[in-house]
């Protein structure tokens, strides 16, 4: 029997690959989150710890968390205990709920970013025109945090919606 991939593996397995799951689109935009300023092995290491403490990625549930919650998360000893990033994961769950109706999910509205033709990125790169550009701005005005132009590329790039090339 093959032993679960851990959370580096599974992040590494799934970076890269079309992914239309709402949840694991979450799963994916909650290490994103917590990405900045640490090592993104850091980040994907802590998806086991993620995944229990946000309700396997349920957005309804973790809309529902409240100060109590938030608390206890925050001083999680196995958690990336930064309050701001653990809010924003909770703030971004209730901003996901609130794309509906115009959306039917997370995966529907990011795949709505898929870019139209076949445009292929070399590099990442932070110009006014890019994809993540686009994306985050939009997410800002819906409601989502922590969700810079950089980290939104990387994650259009992680979930297959923006085709990368490597140098």
């Amino acid at each position: 029997m093959a032993k679960p991939l851990n959370g580096v593996d599974l992040y590494h397995s799934l970076f890269g690959t079309e992914i239309h799951d709402p949840r694991v689109l979450f799963e994916m935009l909650t290490v994103n989150v917590f990405q900045p300023g640490l090592n993104w092995r850091v980040a994907a290491s802590k998806i086991p710890v993620f995944d229990k403490v946000f309700k396997h990625f349920d957005v309804h549930e973790i809309a529902k968390f409240d100060e109590m919650d938030l608390e206890a998360l925050e001083v999680d000893p196995e958690m990336i205990r930064n309050p701001r990033k653990i809010r924003a994961v909770v703030q971004n769950a209730q901003a996901t709920l609130k794309l509906q109706p115009e959306f039917k999910d997370l995966a529907d509205y990011l795949w709505s970013f898929e870019p139209k033709d076949d445009v292929v990125r070399g590099s990442l790169q932070q110009d006014s025109h890019g994809l993540g550009v686009e994306l985050a701005k939009d997410m800002k005005k819906r409601g989502f945090t922590f969700v810079g132009p950089t980290t939104m590329e990387l994650l259009l790039i992680g979930s297959g919606i923006l085709k990368h090339e490597h140098d």
